[in-house]
């Protein structure tokens, strides 16, 4: 298979061998851009020297904390320059870096602790009740807390543990970097929300997240020194890997804490921002901001776009204000994007209603995967009309290791050699892949996953609810929002704002149902409650 007659000699070696991995990006362009602007955040303008050399500290001051390689560093901040430092500095010790969602309840929290095992977390202050509750919560030994302040927000230390400045004070700015050995080690361990129940932990490799970032650039047709505003956040699918792949072109990462139109357009204007990725809840929000809001700037800001596919009459609004977008789609299984709408000059000549139909496809694997296709249940190609439906199924370097601790699960997400998404779509006839449907009923509110299932499993904890269903129902803010159906148990009263009021206590508030419909639920033969009318009459609500 493709040897030569005689490989004498062509083995690998230190001289043509190394594992890959993204922190040899962060190496580099401390080396060849070491004045550039590397993160900006308010006063916070560190160069790619001083960026380098706080993520050496941080390394070194974790590996003080007793860190050892292969141990998991979790985080609860924001998307600011301590939670980019973070990306490089905890697999530059050798750790494995656990970036927690800063919306999910302190039960999930605990749960997300305990399982991945964290030894240190690092948490904002805004986040310390939560975190509190969560180290309460743990069956297992809690991680050792360090606080992240965030002066410029007016977020101080609460003082009860120490400080992010004062743990980074205490690491060797010589500190040799652990670099993998295996480009198959693991680099972040990303929690996905659970369809039933738990969420899953995704391992990424070096390797994928090396690759996923390289192949972006393409993609996103990027050049040297873009300026990225994090707008993703950093704890999801690891930013879409966007900070590891911004030293590989001396980009510039400018946080922002508070994902607002304000501050979108005062950091595009002022900070001359190039890129952002984001969910079709932030274009929504720069179409509707009022005129007050609004900035003049003169450079086209590209857009990538995924989490739901955005409505083409958002589309067609957003692009004549400055923005190209393009869609791209993935899972957090796929270290974030692995499809985009790549655009075809054919195409230069559509407007309107058209042009943003064709962009609101998820279009085809970007370059870093081998395959992503439609199949069957049996696990055959379906063909591409546009109309025929199938699961979207990806193989390659982009797919995660596995779910950690979890077998079985990742034996089901691999059967027949391929990851299977459990999103449905169909294929248009130039290949072009269309999501049709969410074959597990997950709900995409905001760019963020809500399971049904979880929602439901609170309502029917409640005395008075004798069956309920949770839908999407659509959301002119937050694309979706969930709608819960309900039937009472005979001669109660529990009424709408009650049954809400109970989810909330016991759910993160994006997953509280914002309406609830009485009404008998609509069943199979068998019993099974019927989804899809649900949802047309949450539709129509």
């Amino acid at each position: 298979m493709g040897w030569m007659a005689d490989e004498t000699g062509l083995e690998k070696t230190a001289a043509n061998y190394m594992p890959l991995t993204p922190l040899s990006f962060l190496k580099r362009a401390a080396t060849v851009f070491p004045d550039h602007p590397a993160v900006v955040y308010g006063t916070h303008r560190k160069s790619y020297a001083e960026y380098f050399e706080r993520v050496t500290r941080l390394a070194s001051a974790l590996t003080k904390l007793g860190v050892q390689p292969g141990d998991v560093v979790a985080t609860l901040i924001p998307n600011l320059p301590a939670q980019a430092e973070a990306h490089f500095g905890v697999p530059a010790c050798g750790a494995v870096l656990n970036t927690i969602n800063t919306r999910l309840e302190p039960d999930t929290v605990a749960y997300i602790l305990d399982h991945g095992g964290a030894k240190v977390l690092l948490v904002d202050p805004q986040f310390l009740p939560m975190a509190a509750e969560a180290l309460e919560r743990m069956e297992g030994p809690a991680p050792q807390v360090i606080e992240v302040a965030d002066l410029h927000a007016g977020v101080h230390a609460h003082g009860h543990y120490m400080e992010y400045e004062e743990l980074l004070a205490t690491g060797d700015p010589d500190f040799e970097w652990i670099m993998p050995q295996d480009e198959w080690e693991s680099i972040a361990l990303n929690y996905t929300s659970g369809t039933t129940g738990r969420p899953k932990g995704v391992v990424y490799h070096h390797r994928g997240a090396y690759l996923n970032a390289m192949g972006q650039i393409v993609s996103w047709r990027m050049v040297l020194h873009p300026r990225y505003l994090t707008i993703v956040p950093l704890f999801h699918c690891n930013g879409w890997c966007h900070t590891w792949m911004m030293p590989v072109l001396g980009g510039t990462v400018i946080c922002c804490r508070d994902i607002t139109a304000p501050a979108i357009f005062d950091a595009i204007a002022d900070e001359g921002v190039t890129h952002f990725g984001g969910a079709p809840i932030v274009l929504n929000t720069l179409v509707n901001a009022p005129a007050a809001q609004r900035r003049d700037f003169s450079q086209t800001v590209e857009v990538f776009t995924a989490g739901a596919p955005v409505a083409p009459a958002t589309l067609a609004k957003i692009e004549p204000m400055g923005f190209n977008v393009t869609q791209v789609y993935g899972l957090t299984e796929t270290y974030g994007p692995g499809t985009e709408c790549t655009w075809n000059a054919a195409w230069d000549g559509l407007e309107g209603g058209e042009r943003a139909a064709m962009k609101a496809r998820q279009g085809v694997a970007m370059p870093f995967l081998e395959g992503v296709t439609v199949m069957d249940d049996q696990m055959q190609q379906i063909p591409m009309d546009g109309t025929t439906q199938g699961e979207i199924m990806f193989r390659g370097n982009g797919v995660m290791k596995g779910y950690f601790k979890n077998p079985k699960a990742t034996a089901e997400a691999f059967a027949g050699g391929w990851f299977h998404s459990g999103d449905i779509a169909v294929q248009h006839p130039n290949g072009y892949m269309q999501i049709s449907d969410r074959a597990k009923d997950i709900i995409i509110s905001g760019g963020e996953n809500i399971s049904s299932v979880e929602v439901e499993g609170v309502l029917m904890a409640h005395p008075d609810v004798l069956l309920c269903a949770v839908v999407a129902k659509p959301d002119e803010k937050w694309g979706e929002v969930p709608c819960a159906f309900v039937e009472l148990k005979e001669g109660v009263t529990e009424d709408e704002a009650g049954l809400i009021a109970f989810a909330r206590e016991r759910l993160a508030g994006f997953k509280t149902p914002k309406t609830v419909v009485f009404q008998e639920l609509p069943k199979t033969s068998t019993g099974k409650i019927q989804k899809f009318e649900l949802r047309a009459i949450a539709k129509g609500l």
